[in-house]
């Protein structure tokens, strides 16, 4: 087996890699316009700046990750990917093209956002265990590392840009267009899974369908002590600490009294953190966790940070070091899970991971959402400044244990 290249960039070497990049960077743009614009929505039309209502949406959009766990990760071990997710992309692409049509005849009305979002939840529940996964069809595991580091520099580079176009969108033409803008960018990501090399692809096995499958990737994760600790520092950040559509809609609008192009600025400026996280994981030959446990705590202390800010630009500031220190988190989450996993086990695994990972926001979101109705949306990211640190700490003992246990090891007969 030839040794894997070094440099950055070393995935795009491959043209089936090169080609998803470039439809996927065009459609995760489209993602970012619409999900600023649906939250400044529901924040300054459909409601009265009701963060609590934000956090509903979120929980509708995020609870599938979980509600659906049992059928995504059976579908993306066992189902072919390609085809698979052809069918998730265009049915999201249809449901941003209704919602559109709805916010730009005027007819749209909060529930609309709630079932919509409900639905876009459950389409983007099958997929992402399998877009994860189908990286290391692109690549091979040589360059799986590199390869889930050039996607979230991808997807943060549409999140820089995204927010800033969907604040133009809304102040020019109004919110509905932007979910139009949506729905037809899902065109470049169909256009390249039709154009890939299939002869190309590294094809993983396919799990055998058997009774169980399901609980044996439970099974699976139970019996890995380092797979536990990371799903438990991911539930603790991803139910309390990956709220920013709550944090940053709320404290541009109550806090800094922002329009529509300063909500999108702070969402560019939070970008511009997880690209730089994001490059510089893809610098990285391979995942520690250690840097797990770091960045949880750098999350924590980004987050207080931004919650103590006293003026806008120095919000903006806080939440570019949050950034670094979320995409670091969630992209060794990512990379440390697939690579210690066997194959025919990734989908469920990773299933797992997105359903811990997203899954603990129909609790977290509302709480939070509360919390910044009736407390602050200081007060809100102050709980997921703790939940930053409260992960470092399991992610800490979780290192001192696993010491303990290869020091014990020797001695044990």
């Amino acid at each position: 087996m030839n040794a894997p290249t070094t440099g950055a960039f070393r995935s795009l070497r491959g043209f089936n890699y090169r080609v998803w990049t470039a439809g996927a960077f065009v459609s995760n743009i489209g993602t970012w316009v619409q999900r600023t614009a649906q939250d400044w929505l529901v924040l300054t039309t459909l409601t009265h700046h009701s963060a609590s209502a934000v956090g509903i949406v979120m929980a509708l959009q995020f609870g599938p990750q979980f509600l659906f766990l049992p059928w995504t990760g059976f579908a993306a071990d066992h189902f072919n990917q390609r085809k698979l997710l052809i069918l998730t992309q265009t049915a999201m692409g249809v449901l941003a093209l209704v919602l559109g049509m709805l916010t730009v005849t005027g007819m749209v009305q909060l529930w609309h956002v709630y079932v919509f979002a409900f639905l876009f939840g459950t389409a983007a529940a099958f997929d992402a265990p399998v877009r994860q996964t189908f990286v290391a069809e692109l690549v091979g595991d040589a360059d799986l590392t590199n390869a889930v580091a050039l996607n979230s520099t991808s997807f943060n580079a549409a999140r820089l840009i995204g927010p800033a176009v969907s604040g133009l969108v809304i102040a020019m033409v109004g919110t509905g267009w932007a979910f139009l803008i949506n729905g037809a960018s899902f065109m470049a990501v169909l256009a390249s899974l039709f154009l890939l090399r299939t002869g190309e692809l590294h094809s993983n096995p396919r799990a055998k369908r058997t009774r169980g499958s399901f609980t044996e990737g439970f099974r699976y994760v139970w019996g890995r002590p380092d797979l536990k600790a990371i799903l438990i520092m991911l539930f603790i950040v991803g139910t309390f600490g990956l709220n920013f559509p709550i944090f940053i809609s709320t404290m541009a609008v109550r806090i800094f009294h922002a329009d529509a192009r300063g909500y999108g600025f702070l969402s560019s400026a939070m970008a511009i953190g997880t690209m730089s996280g994001a490059l510089f994981n893809a610098q990285r030959d391979k995942p520690r966790f250690e840097a797990l446990m770091l960045s949880a705590g750098v999350f924590g202390l980004g987050c207080a940070l931004a919650a103590i800010a006293p003026d806008f630009w120095l919000f903006a500031a806080a939440l570019v070091l949050t950034g670094v220190a979320a995409l670091v988190f969630t992209n060794t989450t990512n990379s440390l899970m697939q690579l210690s996993t066997e194959p025919a086990m990734r989908g469920r695994v990773m299933a797992l991971r997105v359903g811990v990972a997203l899954g603990g926001t129909p609790i977290g979101a509302p709480i939070v959402g509360w919390i910044a109705d009736h407390l602050s949306p200081r007060w809100a990211l102050g709980v997921g400044a703790a939940s930053g640190v409260a992960a470092a700490l399991v992610g800490g003992y979780a290192l001192l244990a696993a010491r303990q246990r290869r020091a014990a090891a020797p001695h044990a007969s």
